[in-house]
C-alpha cells in the first residue's frame, strides 16, 4: 500500500506542497481555507475533466476559457430576459456542446491541427463575448434559487460546486475506465491508425470528446457566473493553461493514450493550492502568472521525460 502511494508522483507532490505551505502560513490548513481552496479548484477541475478526454486522444483545446466566458454571458442574458433557469441552463450547456462539436468536426473531419483550430475558436469566441456584452459585465437581476445555489449555495456547510466537482470526477472515472467510449479514447491516443483499422469510428469519438469538453466548460461558466452573480466579458482568461497544467501534472501524457482522471483531480488540487498559497503569502498577481508558467513548463518537462 505504501509502495503504491509512494509511486504516485502527483499525490506525493501535493502532500509535500501542502506541508511546505502550511509551515509558511498556518492559516492554510484551517477548515474555512480548505473549503475555499476546493471551491476555487472546482471551476478548473470541471474544465480539466474535459481537457483530460481531449489530451488522451492526442489533442488540445485552447478554447475552453472563451467558451466559459460566452456561455456565462448567454446564461446571464437568458435569465435577465425572464427565461426559466432550467431552460436557460439547458440552452447554455447545449451551446457549449455545439462549440465543442465544431472544434471536433474541424479536427476529426477536416483533419486540421487541434492547436490551430482551438486557437482560432478561442480568439473568435473571446471577441464574440466582448461584442455580445459590449465589453461590460452583465449583472443578473434575479436568477432564482436554482441558479443562485449552483455557484453560491451550500449543503451541510459545504459549497455546492465542490459536490458538482466530485460527482463529475466520479462520472469521468467511470466513463474512461468502464465504458467502450473510454477504451476507444485511450486507443485513439495510443495509436489512431490502428484504432481505425480495428473498425472503430475514430472521427465520432473525437467529435464527442471535444463536445463534452465544450459542455463542461459551459457548466464551469454557469457556476462562475452564479458565484459572481454577473457575467464578466474577460472571464476564463488563462483558464486553458490552468486546465492543461492540471492534466499534465496529474500524469496524462500530451502525446495521448496515457493518463487517469484521478491524476487530473490531484493536478487540479496542486494548481488550486498553489494559487491559494500565493494569495496567502501576498505574492503579486504579476508574479503569480510567472510562477504558474514555470509550473506548466516543469509539468511538460516531466511529461517528456516520462515518455522517453
Amino acid at each position: 500500500m505504501l509502495k503504491k502511494i509512494w509511486s504516485n508522483k502527483p499525490l506525493i507532490g501535493l502532500i509535500i506542497f501542502v506541508i511546505i505551505v502550511s509551515v509558511l502560513n498556518p492559516r492554510f490548513l484551517t477548515h474555512a481555507n480548505m473549503l475555499n481552496v476546493l471551491r476555487q479548484t472546482s471551476i478548473n477541475s470541471i474544465i480539466a475533466i474535459g481537457m483530460t478526454l481531449v489530451i488522451l486522444t492526442g489533442g488540445i483545446d485552447l478554447s475552453v476559457g472563451s467558451i466559459l466566458a460566452i456561455c456565462g454571458a448567454v446564461m446571464a442574458s437568458l435569465l435577465n430576459s425572464g427565461q426559466n433557469p432550467v431552460f436557460a441552463l439547458i440552452i447554455t450547456l447545449i451551446l457549449g456542446l455545439v462549440f465543442g462539436f465544431f472544434n471536433g468536426f474541424l479536427v476529426a473531419k477536416m483533419k486540421l491541427q487541434a492547436f490551430i483550430v482551438t486557437l482560432v475558436t478561442m480568439t473568435f469566441l473571446r471577441g464574440a463575448t466582448l461584442v455580445f456584452t459590449e465589453g461590460k459585465p452583465i449583472t443578473i437581476d434575479d436568477g432564482g434559487m436554482l441558479f443562485e445555489n449552483i455557484g453560491g449555495g451550500y449543503i451541510f456547510n459545504i459549497p455546492i460546486p465542490i459536490y458538482i466537482m466530485v460527482v463529475l470526477f466520479i462520472a469521468g472515472y467511470y466513463l474512461l475506465m468502464h465504458t467502450k467510449f473510454g477504451r476507444y479514447t485511450y486507443a485513439i491516443g495510443g495509436n489512431e491508425e490502428a484504432t481505425k483499422l480495428s473498425g472503430i469510428n475514430v472521427d465520432k469519438i473525437k467529435i464527442w470528446v471535444y463536445g463534452l469538453c465544450g459542455m463542461l466548460s459551459a457548466l464551469a461558466g454557469v457556476i462562475l457566473t452564479s458565484r459572481l452573480y454577473s457575467a464578466q466579458p474577460t472571464a476564463g482568461s488563462g483558464y486553458e493553461l490552468d486546465a492543461i497544467a492540471a492534466v499534465v501534472l496529474g500524469g496524462t501524457s500530451l502525446a495521448g493514450g496515457v493518463g487517469r482522471i484521478t491524476g487530473t483531480a490531484l493536478g487540479a488540487l496542486i494548481i488550486g493550492v498553489l494559487g491559494n498559497a500565493l494569495n496567502l503569502l501576498n505574492v503579486s498577481s504579476y508574479y503569480q502568472m510567472m510562477i504558474k508558467a514555470l509550473v506548466i513548463l516543469v509539468a511538460v518537462l516531466i511529461d517528456r521525460k516520462s515518455n522517453k
